[in-house]
């Protein structure tokens, strides 16, 4: 619903603005041009959709081997001492913890297909456990905010989308994503704990996030200390280095199961060219939309306002081109994603406006989204603080995605 008012809008938008640039400028050509955007986007998004093919069948049949391999099980294991903190309403050993770090391990990983399944299978049976049926429990709304708040370790489509728009490296925003998606996790989890009063105080709570976060400040601390272009060559080595280790992790895990790992790929190589044709017509219909609205000048009037106001607060204004996508995000993944290709066609895959936009694009999940489908499925009407902790968490993620992106790429 919030995409169909979203998508509407725009091209409301667009056909009024050429109407006053028609009436009041003289801009007799505004609309040939707002209706010749529609064609180019069009094209554009299917351009998009077909190269995607391959990259996505690639990286999908690799996430299918670490599946069938056991990797997805394994880092649920090792997550599990800091979940029944965090969870302590769930009672020890209960299946519902199964399913939940399935989830969230699967999302770490990039299985979508997979993540999503197991998500709605653990909100059924936390509402098992909910002594209120209308509302949500506790344990529902940490694991919708943990869902939400959207950490991720492989940013596939992302990387998928940089290849296919010329980026240089494709995979030089891993580490700035991997670094914001964290802020935005952390801060999501913290604000939870707050409202429920959880014990951070806890040893392995405490332990796991000191942990975590001076892994991630030593990151940030290390990129400080390279000029940009030593930075941007130890970024993308690291990340080839940690992404090429997985791949090792997951054949070398099947191989000992004794696995057929080609069939394996194969299997999850088809999900990913059935998940790129899928999305065709979602990603045209977006892309014509954002395009009609830059074509008729209100995307550049909004740029150029935001600049204004980031010049006059001190901040890079090159930055401003990237709060489409940071505003979007919360409401609309597939709109983000519209307006984070639409930045990379414009400014290019490689510009600092293009890698924000990509650095934003992975830093959380669709906020409203998630809250429909999950607190939905299990017919949840009073949702308590679920909403307002995952706002707080997708503020975090484009807070740090705007602070990390200049000191990486700027």
């Amino acid at each position: 619903m919030i995409l169909n008012y979203i998508w509407v809008s725009l091209i409301l938008i667009a056909v009024v603005t050429g109407v006053i640039q028609a009436l009041c400028f003289g801009n007799a050509d505004i609309f040939s041009t707002i209706l010749n955007s529609t064609f180019d986007s069009a094209k554009t998004g299917f351009e998009l959709s077909l190269g995607l093919t391959g990259v996505l069948s690639l990286w999908m049949g690799i996430m299918k081997i670490g599946e069938r391999a056991g990797a997805v099980n394994a880092l649920g294991r090792a997550i599990n001492p800091f979940f029944s903190r965090i969870f302590p309403d769930v009672p020890k050993g209960h299946p519902v913890f199964g399913s939940m770090l399935m989830n969230i391990a699967a999302n770490m990983l990039g299985l979508d297909n997979a993540a999503t399944p197991m998500g709605l299978k653990a909100m059924g049976e936390l509402q098992e456990l909910n002594t209120d049926k209308q509302k949500a429990s506790n344990a529902m709304i940490m694991f919708v905010v943990l869902g939400a708040s959207g950490l991720t370790l492989i940013p596939t489509t992302i990387m998928a989308y940089r290849a296919q728009l010329g980026a240089a490296n494709p995979a030089d925003v891993f580490l700035p994503i991997l670094i914001a998606t964290y802020a935005a996790t952390l801060v999501g989890l913290i604000s939870v704990c707050v409202a429920q009063r959880i014990r951070m105080t806890d040893p392995v709570v405490l332990g796991t996030l000191l942990g975590l976060t001076a892994l991630v400040g030593l990151l940030v601390w290390g990129a400080t200390l390279l000029d940009p272009h030593t930075l941007s060559v130890v970024s993308a080595a690291a990340a080839a280095v940690i992404l090429l280790g997985i791949i090792c992790w997951f054949i070398i895990r099947a191989m000992v199961k004794r696995l057929n790992v080609y069939d394996a790929f194969i299997d999850g190589a088809k999900g990913g060219f059935q998940t790129a044709v899928g999305i065709i017509p979602y990603l045209i219909a977006i892309l014509v939309a954002v395009g009609m609205f830059r074509a008729c000048g209100a995307m550049d009037l909004l740029e150029h306002g935001i600049a204004w106001l980031f010049g006059v607060c001190g901040i890079n204004p090159d930055l401003a081109g990237a709060v489409p996508t940071a505003l979007m995000k919360p409401l609309s993944g597939s709109g983000a994603r519209g307006l984070m290709l639409e930045a990379m066609t414009t400014h290019g895959a490689d510009s600092l406006v293009g890698r924000l936009c990509c650095i934003l694009q992975g830093t959380t999940d669709t906020t409203f989204y998630v809250l429909a489908v999950y607190f939905g499925s299990v017919n949840i009407k009073d949702t308590r603080h679920a909403v307002a902790c995952c706002l707080i968490a997708d503020l975090a993620g484009a807070i740090a995605a705007f602070a990390i992106a200049p000191i990486f790429f700027g």
